[in-house]
């Protein structure tokens, strides 16, 4: 089974996503499950992971909600705030609901890279751990180091980089992302998504223009914990569905079909535990 493990879907009246303006253009718009199953299924991915767009605990029901809804969604990825001293009590809340797999900060708009080290979100993220709860790093570059650094303090904490961790592909940009990506992949704790890179490489870029990136995360991380997904809405910022679709195809199709099955899905599916609820 195909599995996006990274798609959006959100409703603008919500009020609580504070960074999708108009200035945003074409993903301006309200986005649900049923818009992205219309691009997603005729290529024959199936099913998907629903990521937090809104650092809110409201947005995070909602997702949960839209997952208890479409037998499409397997999962979700929420948000807490990770340094309030309500954080555990939050999670163990929401961690109550099947359909929560995971959390993630928007560590990307932090303004302090190290933020993730502090003490105050040290309790959230053990507790994560015991729960089997993925932590999703949304990160840039800057910030890899210290996800090294997180992944030695909490060896048993799953984790996983969404989007390659946001090279700067339009400036060609190289070094040092692709040495730190080489040393976090040396931690086998750790696993990458590839996704995303398409939104890195400008307006409107060609195909081809993320292969080298979306390369070296696999050889980097092997065809057993690279994790395929779109960034839907988000990507069409860049390209349409099946063009991302197509160049991820471009880039698996060296390898064996077993291998290509475990980065389409076989791996979200191990990373997320996450069951099908889809009939036969």
């Amino acid at each position: 089974m195909q599995i996006d493990a990274h798609f959006h879907s959100w409703q603008l009246a919500r009020g609580d996503y504070g960074w999708l303006t108009p200035a945003q253009g074409v993903i301006y718009r309200d986005v649900r499950v049923q818009d992205w199953q219309a691009v997603a299924q005729p290529l024959g991915v199936q099913a998907g992971v629903l990521v937090q767009a809104a650092p809110t605990l409201a947005e995070t029901q909602y997702l949960l909600s839209l997952a208890a809804q479409h037998p499409c969604v397997l999962g979700v990825v929420g948000w807490v705030d990770m340094a309030s001293s309500s954080a555990t009590a939050n999670i163990v809340q929401l961690a109550k609901n099947d359909l929560l797999k995971g959390l993630r900060p928007m560590l990307h708009d932090t303004a302090d890279p190290d933020w993730i080290l502090q003490a105050a979100v040290q309790p959230a993220l053990e507790l994560m751990a015991q729960l089997g709860l993925v932590f999703d790093a949304l990160v840039k570059p800057v910030h890899l180091p210290r996800i090294r650094a997180l992944a030695q303090r909490h060896p048993t904490l799953k984790i996983a980089i969404d989007h390659g961790a946001k090279p700067n592909i339009a400036a060609g940009a190289w070094q040092p992302w692709a040495q730190e990506i080489e040393m976090l992949a040396a931690q086998p704790g750790i696993c990458c998504k590839l996704s995303g890179l398409l939104t890195e490489a400008g307006t409107s870029p060609p195909p081809h223009a993320a292969q080298r990136y979306a390369a070296h995360l696999l050889d980097c991380f092997g065809a057993n914990r690279l994790i395929w997904g779109s960034d839907w809405p988000v990507l069409e910022q860049a390209a349409t569905y099946e063009a991302w679709w197509n160049a991820c195809q471009s880039t698996l199709d060296s390898m064996s079909a077993q291998a290509q099955q475990a980065v389409w899905g076989g791996n979200a599916q191990r990373l997320y535990g996450l069951q099908s609820k889809l009939s036969n």
